[in-house]
């Protein structure tokens, strides 16, 4: 059966050169693709935005700088999916005027956000109702019961906690609602840590803080932040392993990089996306033309 596969990219602002070069090319070359292979949506945050959760992101972005980034996606009929999972909101958050006009700007019935915290969805469902929304793999949702009724809410997808990648027997109790769920492929975390949560909440607190050195003791740091490693992580899933995951009916996929370097990202993009005949092919023109924008900003500067 032939369905639509949707990619879920990161960084829309940090990587935004390399995620609008591969939804380019990704029309431009198909037959150089997975087959039936689209961008779904393209997650992440503006700099600075105190809703933002999962990885603390800091700095500001001018208003026409949101609105173009924006239409760049938009034009190109791709969501933009803001992170709005930061795990220690209060109300007294929800009238944060940078995260208002954020929303504003992006309330098209189209783009989306990714929840977590109950007192933000409450805000978001009653003020900009018009936005999907997208449970947060960042609630870790372990447990099948909690995971079946969070499916039962009004969600427009639930990302899977990634510790049941390769639970295959409850991957198959999931069939019903495969195409809800959405499956995080190269996490590079290890399933069951204890710390995550509470590296989660210090993320969350770092945003609100603005406390850029805020370090946290994470038993990963030390590992080396290259997708060759990722590739060797329990949650990992293999471009030989996703074809069982879409025969059992999932449809939606998303790629982790918020935080890495752009190469981990584009190697990600290259390895699930592109066929193996045609990786270095499409990795030469996507050097080439991310060579061309930074001449092009030299040259303006």
């Amino acid at each position: 059966m032939n369905r639509t596969i949707y990619w879920h990219l990161p960084g829309f602002c940090f990587f935004r050169s390399l995620n609008l070069i591969t939804i380019d090319l990704l029309k431009e070359f198909p037959e150089k693709f997975r087959e039936n292979y689209q961008v779904g949506s393209v997650y992440g945050t503006f700099p600075g935005a105190i809703w933002n959760g999962g990885r603390a992101v800091f700095g500001l972005v001018p208003k026409h700088e949101i609105e173009n980034t924006l239409k760049l996606y938009n034009s190109e009929k791709v969501p933009v999916r803001f992170t709005w999972t930061n795990s220690l909101l209060e109300e007294k958050h929800l009238q944060d005027t940078y995260c208002n006009l954020i929303m504003h700007l992006a309330d098209n019935g189209f783009n989306q956000v990714l929840v977590n915290s109950p007192v933000l969805e409450e805000y978001i469902r009653r003020e900009y109702p018009s936005f999907p929304l997208i449970s947060s793999t960042t609630k870790r949702i372990t447990d099948r019961n909690e995971l079946r009724a969070e499916l039962f809410k009004d969600y427009h997808l639930v990302v899977l906690d990634y510790d049941l990648n390769h639970d295959q027997i409850f991957l198959d109790e999931l069939k019903p609602f495969a195409d809800r769920l959405e499956i995080l492929v190269n996490e590079v975390c290890y399933p069951n840590c204890k710390k995550r949560s509470e590296h989660y909440n210090h993320q969350s607190r770092m945003q609100l803080e603005y406390n850029v050195h805020a370090s946290f003791p994470c038993p990963n740091n030390s590992t080396p932040r290259a997708f060759a490693e990722c590739m060797n992580r329990p949650a990992f899933i293999s471009n030989e392993r996703i074809g069982d995951y879409i025969n059992r009916g999932y449809v939606n996929f998303k790629i982790a990089g918020r935080g890495m370097p752009v190469d981990y990202v584009k190697d990600s993009y290259l390895y699930f996306l592109v066929k193996d005949e045609y990786q270095e092919l499409i990795r030469k023109k996507i050097d080439a033309i991310l060579q061309q924008v930074q001449q092009a900003k030299r040259t303006k500067k």
